[in-house]
């Protein structure tokens, strides 16, 4: 990394800036291309031969077949653009968000409603709290050194 970045520490965040930005170009403009109803009907008839159309890593390629968002924003993915994956897929915003955390979209409603997660353990990535990396369904996406 070129630049201090002292944000890399926030458990569950990445921060979308311009290295995220120039790693997930390609994944993230292949998200915008689903906007197109003959291209969403492309990925869905074949989703393995519509992703190999893209410059996309194989790590990039294999998280969104996997669905694993997580994945997808550790390689670059902006979750604006994957929104589009979940549309795509019959999902709200708020299933996808739900599905990236371990919970319901019911429980992800109330638990946002309810003022989110407590910063309780989760100040810092090596606490114990509930947005640390270790407690994420999709495993250790959010983990430094998995990109």
């Amino acid at each position: 990394m070129s630049l201090d970045k002292p944000y890399l520490d926030v458990p569950g965040t990445t921060i979308f800036d311009a290295e995220q930005s120039r790693m997930g170009y390609h994944l993230n403009q292949f998200c915008m291309s689903l906007m197109k109803a003959e291209n969403r009907e492309k990925f869905k008839a074949d989703e393995r031969a519509y992703l190999d159309a893209w410059a996309m890593t194989e790590d990039q390629k294999q998280a969104v077949l996997a669905r694993d968002l997580n994945r997808c924003i550790s390689l670059g993915g902006n979750i604006y653009f994957l929104a589009k994956i979940g549309a795509t897929d019959g999902k709200s915003f708020q299933q996808m968000a739900g599905s990236m955390t371990g919970m319901t979209e019911e429980e992800y409603r109330n638990m946002m409603v309810g003022g989110g997660r407590s910063v309780q353990g989760n100040r810092v990535v090596g606490e114990d709290g509930d947005a640390q990396a270790h407690r994420q369904p999709q495993g250790s996406a959010g983990k430094k050194g998995n990109n």
